[in-house]
């Protein structure tokens, strides 16, 4: 269905290719993953399916795609639309039309489909996708992993013969996650829907691929083979795999279930561990049992759930008489006649990495925006370090806290990188020099960046770095990221968790709101569980993750009734 044949690309200005000799087949019925670092080409190899390499980016493509017989350099992307639907990371730039029924039958009206195909169709995907109750809402006031899901189902009701999708999950919750990828899978085996995605968060999807097709660095020849084979060879690979890994486990279990079954002898080796963490984390008989929580570790909310009215976790933030960062009492917020938060109490202390979990819409992006000023509670109130902050001007609330949102070039605007750093350095009235010296700082490897690069030209991670000096220039105690884990691949994770802890380390409160469970167990000290914008959870992470099913790391599942979260922890466990 889709076929490779010796293909290189090169962009206009760039010294050398960004893919070459690239060259494999994805046969009709087939998902076919994607893989590979950041930066390697992948995006470049889905855009060559759809025509949008070149015709639309530009460069020069040499060698032949062919999909369904059409030849993609003869053929532009809207004479493939038919054929070839595609998501690409960001769905916003997706949209043509204002509300969520108008956008999956946009589509199928530009293919001249009629009226009562239309209307099937478009039930039939808000049914698959979970849309139905946001059929008449306007795209604007989704959240980002329900605008992720309507893109999605709006190149899936012209019913292509050919899906190309890049990080479809990367902005959904692990059940909306699973839910895509299962119509994904009916798509795959009961229609003969031939799919080729690219994904990062490799723990989600790789069990479903047929074939790994794998791009392991720069300008490197792609390698096409099972999963199994091309994870034992991959420097990319998920959680699972690197327990595997250490375990020696020949061949690697890919999915949870193979590994538990695989972990018995794994258990017994790291018992004595798990028995003297367990005794660490009991309560004190002296004390009286279990450890009281402090004044300060703000109250659940919805008190007729038997686990919050009972439990009293272990704190693990600093001492209660560290002056709180933020304050939030009662906090409600309604808007677009949305109750997106309800009664919400928080309390983030100096030094405290909070990261903000729950399904898509459950108020997460809402409770930040409060934090930044950028939405106005409608009953209680919020502080942070003794500010209001939607009554504060931007140029006294940046001092105090900063937000890097879920796409970090919305917040940046200048044509160079060297242009967004003397923006920051000046709305923070820091010395000049700051930003870049901040930059560096983070990211060592950003210096090979020159000043006259344009933001959009960076990396994810780059882009991702840039936004957070930006933020950073002016010192503020109180740091928010939104999703900062999208289109990030394991390395570029890593270095953000060092970086984070660095910064928690001198003082910075952190609040994440994220789907990454991988990245919760990480690096959080704590998780607040949000539900149709209410706590319904907030305690030490490892108590928090562990007891639930849907955000559990997979490092949790297969070791259980152990209390495992990573893989650093059993490596360092194991000596």
């Amino acid at each position: 269905m889709i076929r490779f044949e010796d293909v290189s690309v090169t962009y206009e200005g760039a010294a050398e290719a960004t893919v070459r000799g690239v060259d494999f087949e994805v046969p009709e019925g087939e998902l076919v993953l994607l893989v590979g670092p950041s930066g390697v080409g992948k995006s470049t190899v889905l855009g060559a399916v759809s025509g949008l390499v070149p015709h639309f980016t530009g460069g020069t493509l040499r060698g032949r795609v062919t999909v369904a017989g059409r030849d993609t350099r003869t053929h532009k992307p809207r004479e493939l639309a038919d054929v070839v639907g595609t998501v690409g990371q960001d769905p916003l730039s997706h949209f043509v039309t204002d509300t969520v029924e108008d956008e999956l039958a946009y589509g199928m009206e530009s293919l001249g489909l009629a009226p009562e195909v239309m209307r099937r169709r478009v039930e039939e995907t808000l049914d698959l996708l979970g849309l139905a109750d946001l059929r008449d809402r306007p795209i604007a006031t989704l959240s980002g992993g329900q605008q992720q899901r309507v893109a999605i189902g709006s190149v899936l009701t012209p019913h292509p013969r050919v899906l190309v999708l890049d990080e479809p999950t990367s902005a959904l919750d692990p059940a909306a996650a699973e839910e895509v990828l299962a119509v994904l899978q009916r798509l795959v085996h009961d229609l003969g829907t031939t799919v080729l995605m690219a994904e990062h968060r490799l723990e989600r999807v790789i069990q479903y691929a047929d074939q790994v097709a794998l791009l392991p660095a720069p300008g490197a020849p792609l390698q096409l083979g099972s999963p199994a084979d091309m994870m034992a060879v991959s420097p990319v690979y998920p959680p699972v795999v690197a327990l595997g890994r250490l375990a020696t486990w020949s061949p690697l279990p890919l999915t949870v279930r193979d590994a538990r079954r695989r972990a018995g002898s794994l258990r017994d080796q790291l018992a004595p561990s798990a028995a003297s963490r367990a005794a660490r984390a009991a309560p004190d008989p002296k004390r009286g049992g279990t450890p009281q929580a402090r004044p300060s570790d703000p109250a659940p909310t919805r008190r007729w759930l038997p686990f919050l009215r009972n439990h009293k976790p272990t704190p693990t933030t600093p001492p209660a008489t560290a002056q709180p960062t933020a304050e939030i009492q009662a906090l409600s917020v309604r808007r677009a006649h949305i109750q997106a938060l309800r009664q919400v109490d928080l309390t983030i202390t100096p030094g405290e990495i909070l990261a903000l979990m729950g399904r898509n819409g459950a108020g997460k992006s809402t409770l930040l925006n409060t934090l930044v000023g950028l939405a106005e509670p409608t009953t209680g109130s919020v502080s942070v370090g003794g500010l209001t902050p939607h009554r504060t001007p931007p140029p006294t609330l940046i001092r105090h806290v900063g937000l890097v949102p879920q796409e970090p070039r919305d917040l940046l605007y200048a044509d160079t990188v060297a242009a967004e750093c003397t923006a920051a350095d000046h709305d923070a009235d820091a010395t000049p020099g700051t930003c870049r010296t901040l930059l560096s700082t983070l990211l060592p490897e950003i210096t090979d960046v020159t000043e006259d690069t344009h933001p959009r030209d960076l990396s994810e991670g780059q882009r991702l770095t840039l936004a957070l000096a930006v933020v950073l220039t002016a010192r503020p105690p109180l740091l928010l990221l939104d999703e900062p884990t999208r289109g990030l691949d394991y390395a570029a994770k890593a270095r953000l968790v060092t970086l984070l802890r660095n910064l928690a380390a001198e003082g910075h409160a952190i609040v994440l709101a994220t789907h990454d469970v991988e990245l919760a167990a990480e690096l959080a000290h704590r998780v607040v569980l949000l539900a149709d914008g209410e706590v319904i959870a907030d305690g030490p992470t490892a108590e928090v993750v562990v007891s639930s099913p849907s955000f559990a790391p997979q490092v949790t599942k297969i070791l259980a009734p152990q209390r495992w979260l990573t893989v650093a922890q059993v490596r360092e466990a194991l000596g």
